[in-house]
């Protein structure tokens, strides 16, 4: 008799069933590979951001918001980065991703976090901040070999 096929868990139901598992408290020593996410070069990353300042076709259900976490867990850590890159969010720095999607995933992001966040006993932070495209235009990058400004031509230039 052939097995019955499981329905697959909520990003809430996974981290429900990990804190279950004593995920509040830290591991004896945490392994060297745990943190090691690499980022794209920084080139790729503004790319990205441009895409998002550069689309004509905004739709009107859409908006752009960025997601900051300061979590202390390596395990949670990187199971919120990679559900934040599967929603297709973009990362921008190790804790820091923008997105620019429809209304109702950046609701459904808002309430998984929200879920995870109560899941288990911690001192984390998660952040989602909506973003205007105007705003995101006047972002500067400082300490990288990239000008961003001319990149964008937001550069204001006064004729005397």
């Amino acid at each position: 008799m052939p097995r019955k096929k499981r329905q697959p868990l909520t990003f809430a139901q996974r981290m429900a069933r990990i804190a279950a598992a004593r995920l509040g408290q830290p591991p004896s020593s945490p392994p060297p590979e745990a943190d090691q996410l690499m980022l794209e070069p920084l080139e790729l990353r503004v790319k990205k951001i441009l895409g998002i300042t550069d689309k004509a076709n905004k739709t009107q259900g859409e908006m752009t918001f960025f997601v900051m976490y300061d979590i202390e867990n390596n395990k949670v850590r990187r199971l919120v980065a990679k559900y934040l890159q599967r929603k297709g969010c973009s990362r921008i720095q190790r804790s820091i991703f923008l997105a620019s999607t429809s209304v109702e995933t950046y609701n459904s992001i808002k309430s998984d976090l929200a879920q995870v966040q109560a899941a288990y006993d911690n001192n984390d932070s998660i952040i989602v901040l909506p973003i205007t495209t105007d705003y995101l235009r006047m972002m500067k990058i400082i300490g990288q070999h990239i000008s961003v400004d001319v990149i964008t031509h937001s550069r204001s230039t006064l004729f005397f």
